[in-house]
């Protein structure tokens, strides 16, 4: 037994080398080392985007609440952390093989036994009892192969974990959509709502010029036309706000108050912060998707381990102490100790090609986890060069809509004027207003992208890891 706990020793000791699993080395970024477009977005949020927590770059304090409620409540972000707990279970059940699995156990056996087989006259009643502790099929790991399953069930652990905060991320961004999109809408109906009024009296002022004989029916018609078409926007719009409520609800996984919904588009809601300035593109080996990927392939690693060591001989211990003796009352008296030690050993001879197959398989997961690990970095450089692609361009197309609006408006301003006083026709001044109409609808689109595409860009940078779920 003294020879027996000297090997289970010796097996713990060596269950920590694993001397066939490759030596993981990280692979080259399969990307230029800087984006094509510089990242000259000015902002006083310092470091990386991955450094910035979602409270600081959301500047909004109902958004900050609604954000902090889905990371409690949304089901799918719960799906994703019950997924990480069966994985660590899973990696604590395959890190338990590596230890003896003790136990211990006790008997009572009353038979009978027939003379034939006692070679006695009689036939004669045996009983006993007995009481042992003992190490069942415990594998020796000589060459690794219990320790690169234990590596590879952790590293999928690992990979889940990473898996949950990508999840969190997501989620994070598509509320923030979702929030930013019914401000959009709401700031739309209220455009629309404004036009609408403004169209009624004008069509009311237009019925009496008419009676009147000021204006022709055409006018009439054409201003009636105006009034239909913005009542038919505030019901389109009037449903997309309540479209966008039912998505926020779903997202956030429940009910929420009406406090906490955006009045309208204006500070501080559009109040995201940019991000900084001169971001390498090794920050993407910090998002939880890459991040993901990576441990998936050194689990792959260690699973070609495994299968190298599955080739080798395998040593298992199966042995116990105990006591045994006719009377209970005796069990543990002296001379009724007895002990039983097998050491077996198995060699693969011939298993079909079942080894060299399972090894080519791990080898095979291998390349494809490495595939898309270089794809979740190619994927992340894309996304970021769209986003800092689009960063310059839509702040240009912001500050042009918005001269675009004073213009309409001074535009509107002027046809109303000269309709007034009978130097333009009705048709002049309802194209103005038209156009009015539609710049505006316009700005608050184009605010909307370029908010959208600051989340995003967060997104894509791997950003808000420093601030966990309240």
């Amino acid at each position: 037994m003294r020879n027996a706990l000297c090997m289970v020793v010796a097996s713990l000791v060596l269950a920590a080398c694993t001397p066939f699993e490759p030596r993981y080395r990280p692979p080259p970024l399969a990307v230029e080392d800087a984006w094509p477009i510089a990242a000259t977005t000015p902002g006083n949020a310092p470091g990386s985007a991955a450094d910035i927590g979602w409270r600081e770059f959301f500047v909004d304090p109902k958004l900050d609440t609604l954000i902090g409620l889905a990371l409690r409540n949304n089901r799918d972000l719960r799906v994703a952390v019950l997924t990480v707990a069966k994985a660590r279970a899973t990696y604590q059940v395959q890190r338990a093989a590596q230890l003896p699995s003790v136990a211990a156990g006790g008997s009572l056996t009353d038979e009978k036994e027939p003379p034939f087989v006692l070679g006695t006259p009689t036939a004669e009643q045996l009983k006993y009892y007995s009481v042992d502790v003992g190490v069942s099929n415990f594998e020796l790991d000589l060459f690794g192969r219990v320790a690169s399953l234990s590596h590879a069930a952790l590293e999928q652990y690992l990979a889940q974990t990473e898996a949950r905060r990508s999840a969190e991320l997501s989620l994070i961004a598509e509320v923030a959509n979702a929030y930013l999109t019914l401000a959009a809408d709401r700031e739309r109906e209220r455009l629309a709502s404004e036009t609408l009024k403004s169209q009624q009296a004008s069509y009311d002022l237009t019925v009496k010029r008419h009676e009147l004989g000021a204006v022709s029916a055409l006018d009439l018609s054409q201003a009636l036309t105006t009034v239909q078409s913005a009542r038919s926007d505030v019901a389109v719009y009037a449903g997309a706000i309540a479209q966008d409520e039912h998505a926020l609800t779903l997202l956030v996984g429940t009910s929420i108050e009406s406090s906490l919904l955006p009045e309208s588009f204006a500070p501080p809601v559009t109040g995201v912060r940019p991000l900084p300035a001169g971001l390498p593109s090794t920050v993407l080996l910090r998002r939880p998707d890459v991040l993901d990927a990576e441990h998936v392939l050194r689990a792959a690693d260690a699973s070609i381990g495994a299968a190298r060591a599955a080739f080798l001989p395998q040593i298992t211990l199966t042995g116990q102490v105990g006591s045994i003796s006719a009377d209970l009352s005796g069990l543990f008296k002296s001379g009724t100790g007895v002990w039983s030690f097998v050491p077996q050993v198995t060699i693969p001879i011939f298993q079909g090609g079942a080894l060299r197959a399972s090894l080519h398989a791990a080898q095979a997961d291998r390349d494809i986890a490495l595939a898309r690990y270089e794809q979740a970095i190619q994927t992340g450089f894309r996304e970021v060069s769209d986003g800092l692609s689009l960063t310059a361009t839509l702040a240009e197309q912001r500050a042009a809509q918005e001269a675009l609006v004073a213009a309409t408006r001074e535009g509107f301003d002027l046809s109303q004027a000269r309709y007034k006083s009978g130097k333009d026709s009705y048709l002049v001044l309802l194209d103005s207003q038209r156009s009015d109409y539609a710049a505006q609808q316009a700005l608050i689109s184009t605010q909307l992208a370029e908010q959208t595409n600051r989340i995003t860009l967060y997104k894509a940078l791997g950003g808000g890891w420093r601030e966990a779920a309240p």
